[in-house]
């Protein structure tokens, strides 16, 4: 839980104590290699950090083609947000890409920290600015840089992913074809 102690200290100042007091909210648990976290048309109830793994969250197009719009790695956060903020079926899915460790929170567990602590209000609302400003971020690299630039940044920002994902997510993630990202990495090597 250190990690996770580490993560929450970003944020807030949370004492041993103030951890101590809530930890009983959070439980540990992993997921395998192709399971999933979320899926999609089922109700999200839990959100999670990841402690050791790495997860792909993706959503189904108008071609019923797999779309990668997230990966998630260790250290960070990841939920059907949509789904878990508003308990209703989720409109993506969250897989784990390779064997995964999480600490998790049920909706529930997290509404009862809200009503007992100021500091988790804090915690969630900063949460929640975190992950828009990051979703912001996203769609601004995939409108206006290069297929080139975007796997750049990719190596540079993500290379955990570049080794772990398939070329196929890869490709979906950064919204170019198997053929571009295969160019980019050939010109790359060379």
């Amino acid at each position: 839980m250190e990690g996770f102690k580490l993560f929450l200290r970003s944020i807030a100042a949370v004492s041993d104590q103030e951890f101590e007091n809530y930890g009983q909210y959070f439980k540990t648990r992993t997921i395998s290699r192709g399971s999933y976290f979320a899926e999609i048309g089922k109700t999200s109830h839990e959100a999670a950090f990841i402690k050791k793994g790495l997860l792909r969250t993706y959503y189904i197009n108008e071609k019923s083609e797999e779309v990668t719009s997230c990966f998630c790695a260790e250290n960070n956060l990841t939920a059907s947000y949509k789904s878990f903020i508003s308990q209703q079926p989720s409109e993506l899915s969250i897989q784990a890409v390779e064997d995964t460790e999480l600490i998790t929170i049920s909706y529930n567990d997290l509404q009862i920290l809200y009503q007992k602590s100021p500091l988790w209000q804090n915690i969630g609302r900063s949460i929640a600015e975190r992950q828009y400003v990051m979703m912001e971020q996203y769609a601004s690299v995939l409108c206006n840089e290069s297929a080139k630039e975007k796997y750049l940044r990719m190596l540079k920002e993500q290379p955990a992913v570049v080794n772990k994902a398939s070329v196929n997510d890869i490709a979906s993630y950064l919204g170019i074809t198997r053929r571009t990202l295969s160019r980019i990495r050939n010109c790359k090597t060379q």
